[in-house]
């Protein structure tokens, strides 16, 4: 299996590391690893893309390339340019740092990644690691995603059906912010909503008398509904969440078709 790995956080970032593991387990001896990451921290890019001005791109070492760019840009990349003649069979995008569970999907850079490899027409799995007071100070913080990610893959890459759909399927993985030996299984959840949790700013002003504003984030400990993403991830679980690309609201089509003339 010819594998391709990027990320939000960077070539750089830890996460990634854990992921490049995993990647290896799934292509065992014969396979192969691409990496094409940013070379810069991309959080919270979403499915951003450096549309107006061309992008970077370094080579770092065998199958291994650094862009300056979003995840999904260095999916682009990676798919017409650097493999271009050697696509890949799976994209994995991650592990990174903190959840994308909830409302984070809709911001989250690592989803970005996964969306574009899936609108590529590529099987794509985003995968993330929950923080937490259980995990937070450990020698390892991934120890979750890293015990338990090539077993996850597996069991979603053998159950994937066969798709027909115009917006291909893609897959959101969160491991939960406990230690390894401490996860209780694999739930299938559908992305939840943490009530009353939204982005935020803080503003600040610098001794210049220049003002600007940090964007921050909410209590990430607030649970969803009971069996969506968030909930299981806090119980304990891996939660793994089926995604499409359409932004439709399918629910209200009917109620709103005496719009239509």
């Amino acid at each position: 299996m010819r594998i391709l790995i990027t990320n939000d956080d960077g070539i750089t970032a830890p996460g990634l590391v854990v992921l490049e593991a995993i990647a290896n387990d799934l292509a065992g001896p014969t396979g192969e690893v691409w990496v094409v990451a940013p070379a810069f921290e991309q959080s919270g890019v979403g499915h951003c893309i450096n549309y107006v001005h061309p992008t970077l791109m370094t080579q770092m070492g065998t199958r291994r390339f650094a862009a300056e760019g979003s995840p999904a840009d260095c999916v682009l990349i990676a798919v017409h340019d650097i493999m271009a003649d050697c696509p890949p069979d799976l994209v994995l995008s991650g592990v990174n740092r903190g959840n994308n569970s909830a409302e984070n999907t809709l911001y989250s850079g690592t989803i970005g990644g996964a969306m574009e490899a899936a609108l590529q027409g590529f099987p794509a799995i985003a995968m993330s690691q929950y923080y937490g007071p259980a995990n937070r100070d450990l020698d390892e913080p991934f120890e979750a995603s890293a015990q338990h990610g090539a077993d996850v893959l597996r069991r979603i890459l053998a159950a994937t059906p066969v798709e027909t759909h115009d917006y291909p399927l893609f897959y959101n993985v969160n491991f939960p912010p406990v230690a390894g030996a401490d996860v209780q299984g694999i739930q299938l959840a559908a992305q939840g909503r943490r009530p009353g949790v939204v982005f935020g700013t803080q503003a600040h002003t610098a001794p210049s008398g220049r003002r600007f504003s940090w964007i921050s984030g909410g209590d990430q400990q607030v649970k969803t509904a009971p069996g969506s993403d968030a909930a299981v991830n806090l119980e304990g679980y891996i939660s793994v969440t089926p995604m499409r690309a359409d932004l439709t609201a399918h629910d209200v089509m009917d109620s709103l078709k005496g719009i239509s003339t």
